[in-house]
């Protein structure tokens, strides 16, 4: 069962966080009311990171913007510790 709710959760929450950063990116362009970072980088921590860093090289969006950036790649950088950490272990 887990080996097929899983990747289809993780597919769903990256196209959902491309999504999120399109629509950010395209409020940004038109001046409308933007996406907070905290809920972009909320959607990364939950497993959308993979879709945010592909959002930002597709759309040049939120790539130099600190410390959204940084926070980001810390996100990535501990996610892919446990990732290596449950493959270990």
């Amino acid at each position: 069962m887990y080996l097929i709710i899983v990747p289809i959760a993780f597919v769903a929450i990256n196209a959902w966080t491309i999504i999120c950063f399109w629509d950010d990116k395209q409020s940004a362009i038109a001046g409308r009311r933007r996406i907070p970072e905290a809920s972009l980088l909320q959607l990364a921590l939950l497993g959308g990171t993979p879709g945010a860093f592909l959002a930002g090289h597709l759309f040049r969006h939120k790539t130099r913007k600190e410390p959204f950036s940084t926070r980001l790649q810390v996100i990535a950088a501990v996610q892919l510790g446990l990732l290596i950490g449950f493959a270990i272990w």
